[in-house]
């Protein structure tokens, strides 16, 4: 009986990994957006993704919105509105304001710290592996955070001081915001037995397209309306491609590994996010990885492996939801 346990539980680790790794690898996407439409400012990214995430998701999820409203209760609401906001609306605009302010390098490093983060919040979860357990995987994350930005956090970065500050007050800000997504979000699936994956996702969704109708004016006020009918076009399509892969298809893939693992290996997962973005930025750069880079794909792939083996060791916290 113990046997069969063991490779049930085996098997839906493993399930979990794979749909870890798809998340990343359409998170990763996002990277290449503010590349393919530089003419507009992240706000109006924002605006652009979340308003076609909203209404794919509405289109979506309307041939059930009559039977699955009934069975979300008012804290469930909330949670949904203050989800949408730290992981989705609120992140990218801090994170795409820190690239701009204090430079990819910075960013990427404080962002790298996400795993160690939910890891740490993890670990005091009923039944979770113990910090002591999962301390190689943190030390082999932590160095692969540092490997990806060191060559470019050690090059001097143009930019007045008060810019430089804000930067790090950005990225700083979408690391605590995504990393209470990413707990309250595997906290919510956990207890919310009756909703599937997938339509948490595309409530997630409208919810994050109604703040995306609110920013409007916002924009309009402050950001004047000065691109051509081609340049919006152009934009409208990078914004349909990157909600139906990153929020659509990555979220639904992310939604269902945080019901396949616990919170601590969750936070390992996040790490995949940032070799795909790695990758995709090679290829759009057309470069091979220079020797730090090529380090830091090593350790973030040993520090999955080396979680994913602590995972194994203890597997009754595999087994454990979130509390």
């Amino acid at each position: 009986m113990n046997a069969v346990w063991a490779r049930a539980n085996k098997s839906k680790s493993a399930l979990g990994v794979v749909c870890g790794t798809g998340a990343g690898a359409l998170w990763g996407l996002v990277f290449l957006a503010p590349e393919l439409v530089r003419d507009f400012t992240p706000l109006q990214l924002a605006i652009g993704r979340y308003l076609a995430y909203g209404l794919i998701a509405a289109v979506l999820i309307a041939p059930r919105w009559r039977t699955l409203v009934p069975t979300i209760m008012r804290k469930d609401w909330i949670a949904l509105i203050w989800l949408s906001l730290a992981g989705n609306t609120l992140y990218y605009v801090l994170l795409s304001t820190a690239v701009q302010t204090g430079g990819i390098a910075m960013t990427s490093l404080i962002i790298g710290f996400l795993p160690v983060a939910v890891t740490v919040i993890g670990s005091r979860d009923k039944g979770a592996v113990s910090l002591t357990n999962l301390a190689p995987s943190l030390v082999l994350c932590t160095a692969g955070a540092v490997c990806i930005g060191w060559q470019r956090l050690a090059a001097p970065v143009s930019g007045q001081a008060d810019g430089q500050l804000l930067g790090l007050a950005c990225a700083i800000g979408a690391l605590a915001s995504w990393t209470a997504y990413a707990v309250g979000n595997a906290r919510c699936l956990s207890r919310l037995d009756h909703v599937t994956a997938h339509d948490w996702n595309l409530l997630t969704g409208v919810i994050t397209g109604a703040q995306a109708v609110l920013l409007i004016p916002l924009t309009l006020a402050f950001e004047p309306i000065r691109h051509a009918a081609a340049s919006w076009a152009h934009l409208a399509i990078v914004s349909v491609g990157v909600a139906v892969a990153a929020s659509i298809f990555g979220n639904a893939f992310w939604n269902r590994m945080s019901r396949l693992l616990p919170l601590t290996m969750v936070g390992q997962m996040i790490l995949f996010e940032t070799l795909f973005a790695l990758l995709y930025g090679f290829l759009w750069e057309r470069r091979l990885p220079s020797p730090m880079e090529v380090a830091a794909f090593g350790l973030v792939v040993a520090s999955v492996m080396s979680c994913i083996a602590a995972h194994r060791k203890q597997p009754d916290a595999a087994a454990v939801a979130p509390a």
